[in-house]
C-alpha cells in the first residue's frame, strides 16, 4: 500500500533532506569548535511526490506539517489546517468498505452514553469493539462484556456524550476478582480529539495486565511511564467504589469497599497527585472492557463486568 502526497515546489527544498551531522567524519573542523550541520545531498524529486508503506485501513490520510506540529499517539478525528498543519489529504481504501456494527446510545445513571465500534487501539493492543457487548439491565446497571474466542475477541466501551470538567467522578463496580489476567477494565477521562499531549487522561485501571501475580488496580495521571504518575495496589473481591476528585493542579483518587455513600464504607486506598495534572477541555468519561494482548497469559475466557452506578459531583 502506498500513499502519494503532492508537495509544493517552494517547500521541496526544505523537506525530505538527508542530514550529515558534522561531528567527526563529514569534514575536518577546528578543534573544540561547536557542532555544525551540513547538507550533503538534496534528493531529486522532479514530480514533487513522496511515498511510503503503512498498515491497511479503510481510509488513509497524509499531513504536511511544519516543525512546530506535535502529533498525538492516536486521535479520533483529523486536525484541520493550521497550528502546524500546512496541508492534508484523505483517500478511501480500495475494495468494499467493511461494515461495522451500528453505534448505540443508552442511558445510564441519568447520563447519555454512546458505544464505540470497530478496531481501536487501547493500551497498545488492537481491540474490536462491538456495541452488542454493552447494555443496561432492568435495574439500570451497566454491563460490559468481552465475547468471542481467542481467535477473535470483541470488547466493549461507552463514552459520555458531554464533558464534565473539574469535580468528583464515582464508579460503583461489582466484584471484578474473576477477571482473566489479560482482561482490562478502565474508568477514565480522555480527550479523543484535542491537542493536549496526554489527552487529559486520568485513569482507574483494574487489571493484572497479563500476569498472575501483578497488582490488580492502578491510579494513573498520564503518562504512566513517569514513576510519580502511577500508584499500584491490590483490590480484594467484593463491591467497590472507585473515584477521583479533579481540581486545579491536583487529583485525589480513592477506593472504598461498598458504596461510597454508605456509612459503612471502608477506605482501601487513596492517593493525591499534584504533578502533571491536566486542565479540563474536550475530555469525556469512558468505561472500557478490553483485551491486553501483550501480557504473559493470553485471554482464555469471555469476561463480563457490571457497573451499578456512575456519579458526578461538581
Amino acid at each position: 500500500m502506498q500513499l502519494r502526497l503532492t508537495v509544493p515546489v517552494f517547500l521541496q527544498r526544505s523537506l525530505l533532506l538527508v542530514f550529515c551531522i558534522v561531528l567527526a567524519g563529514c569534514h575536518s573542523s577546528p578543534k573544540n569548535s561547536a557542532p555544525t550541520v551540513a547538507f550533503s545531498k538534496v534528493p531529486a524529486e522532479p514530480d514533487g511526490r513522496w511515498k511510503t508503506s503503512i498498515q491497511l485501513g479503510t481510509q488513509y490520510a497524509a499531513l504536511l506539517v511544519d516543525p512546530t506540529y506535535n502529533p498525538p499517539d492516536q486521535t479520533e478525528s483529523l486536525p484541520i489546517v493550521g497550528n502546524g498543519v500546512v496541508a492534508l489529504a484523505v483517500v478511501n481504501g480500495e475494495g468494499p468498505t467493511p461494515v461495522l456494527p451500528a453505534l448505540k446510545v443508552l442511558n445510564f445513571s441519568g447520563y447519555e452514553w454512546t458505544t464505540s465500534t470497530g478496531p481501536i487501539f487501547r493500551a497498545g493492543s488492537r481491540n474490536f469493539f462491538n456495541p452488542a457487548n454493552v447494555w443496561t439491565d432492568e435495574r439500570g446497571a451497566l454491563h460490559l462484556r468481552i465475547s468471542g474466542s481467542p481467535e477473535k475477541w470483541a470488547a466493549a466501551e461507552v463514552k459520555l456524550t458531554r464533558s464534565l470538567g473539574y469535580g468528583t467522578y464515582r464508579f460503583e463496580v461489582r466484584d471484578v476478582s474473576h477477571l482473566d489476567p489479560s482482561a482490562v477494565l478502565t474508568l477514565v477521562t480522555w480527550d479523543g480529539v484535542g491537542s493536549e499531549r496526554n489527552r487529559r487522561e486520568l485513569d482507574v485501571e483494574l487489571s493484572r495486565w497479563g500476569y498472575i501475580d501483578n497488582d490488580n488496580a492502578h491510579y494513573v495521571v498520564q503518562p504512566y511511564y513517569v514513576p510519580a504518575n502511577i500508584v499500584r495496589f491490590r483490590v480484594p473481591s467484593g463491591i467497590f467504589t472507585h473515584s477521583f476528585r479533579w481540581e486545579p493542579g491536583q487529583v485525589t483518587f480513592s477506593t472504598t469497599a461498598g458504596s461510597a455513600n454508605s456509612s459503612s464504607a471502608r477506605l482501601i486506598n487513596q492517593h493525591v497527585f499534584t504533578s502533571g495534572v491536566p486542565s479540563p477541555g474536550g475530555e469525556s468519561v469512558r468505561i472500557s472492557l478490553y483485551v491486553f494482548h501483550r501480557g504473559q497469559i493470553p485471554l482464555k475466557n469471555e469476561n463480563e463486568v457490571i457497573i451499578d452506578k456512575f456519579e458526578y459531583l461538581p
